[in-house]
């Protein structure tokens, strides 16, 4: 089994910045893509950014410029760094991994823009 923890959300004031964490841990070979994706309240889940396990990356246009998706091989652990914040970016952010068999989600980490 697989577990994934995200860390490091909040709350922060529009124009701010935080940064995500992601770590999975368990039995598995190697992580493939990892990814970020946010829900807000009414709304569906979107993909936010991903990074392959050569680090190619996707961005949704609405974060492009603004975030930056990175992963550290070694420790299984993906990171998204969030820079001038926005109201609109307020959400739960979820992480998601695929190893070779099957995908995993975290359980979401609240992240509020508002001053």
């Amino acid at each position: 089994q697989v577990q994934v923890v995200e860390s490091g959300g909040g709350l922060v004031q529009p124009g701010g910045s935080l940064r995500l964490s992601c770590a999975a841990s368990g039995r598995f070979f190697g992580i493939m893509t990892m990814a970020w994706y946010r829900q807000a309240p009414g709304n569906q889940r979107e993909l936010v950014a991903q990074v392959s396990r050569s680090g190619t990356t996707n961005y949704a246009d609405s974060v492009k410029g603004r975030f930056t998706i990175s992963r550290d091989n070694a420790k299984n652990t993906v990171y998204l760094q969030m820079t001038s914040l926005k109201p609109e970016d307020t959400a739960v952010y979820y992480c998601k991994v695929w190893t070779q068999y099957s995908d995993y989600w975290g359980q979401g980490t609240q992240v509020t823009v508002s001053s």
